[in-house]
C-alpha cells in the first residue's frame, strides 16, 4: 500500500492526486492507494482517500505503507522518515495558489540534499521517482533539533 498525506493545509493540493491518478491508470502504480486529503477536493474509484485522520490512524498508515508520498510539510516528512519510510515529497506551489509562497521548494530540497527522502520540483516527476523508489535507501533520521531549526533559520534569514 502507498500512503499519499497532504497534511491539512486549507488550500488544496488537487495536482498531486491528478498525477497519482495518472500513474495508477498507466500502470506506474499498482498497489492500493490510500490518501489523506484535507481540504483537496478529489475523487477517484481506484484510491481510499480520507479527509482528516487521527494521528494514530495516520502513523498505524504510515506502518503498513511501502513508502509515503507527500506534499512538502516538515510534519509531514518527519513523521514518514522517523518511522524509517522511503518517501517521495511533492511541493505545494504559490503560482497554483496551493500555498502563500514557494517554501516547500526549499524544505524539500534541503530534506533531499541530506539523502532522506527523493525530493521533487513537481508533479510531472513523479513517474521518474515511481521508478527510482524500490532502489532508494533512505539515510537513516535521527532527530537533532538543533540541525531542524537551523535549516528555518537559514530559510527565514
Amino acid at each position: 500500500m502507498i500512503l499519499v498525506m497532504l497534511g491539512t493545509q486549507n488550500n488544496g493540493f488537487h495536482r498531486l492526486l491528478e498525477e497519482v491518478q495518472k500513474n495508477i491508470d498507466n500502470g506506474n502504480i499498482t498497489e492500493d492507494v490510500v490518501v489523506q486529503k484535507g481540504y483537496t477536493k478529489f475523487e477517484s474509484k481506484d484510491m481510499t482517500i480520507y479527509d482528516q485522520l487521527p494521528q494514530e490512524d495516520i502513523l498505524k498508515l504510515i506502518d503498513d505503507s511501502s513508502f509515503v508520498i507527500t506534499h512538502g510539510g516538515v510534519g509531514s516528512i518527519i513523521t514518514a522518515i522517523t518511522k524509517g519510510k522511503k518517501v517521495i515529497a511533492v511541493p505545494r506551489l504559490k503560482a497554483y495558489k496551493e500555498h502563500v509562497n514557494d517554501h516547500q521548494l526549499d524544505i524539500i530540497k534541503s530534506f533531499g540534499d541530506m539523502g532522506y527522502i527523493i525530493g521533487l520540483n513537481g508533479v510531472e516527476e513523479l513517474p521518474q521517482a515511481l521508478k527510482q523508489i524500490d532502489n532508494f535507501e533512505p539515510k537513516k533520521y535521527v532527530q537533532n533539533t538543533g540541525k531542524i531549526l537551523k535549516i528555518i533559520e537559514d530559510f527565514i534569514n
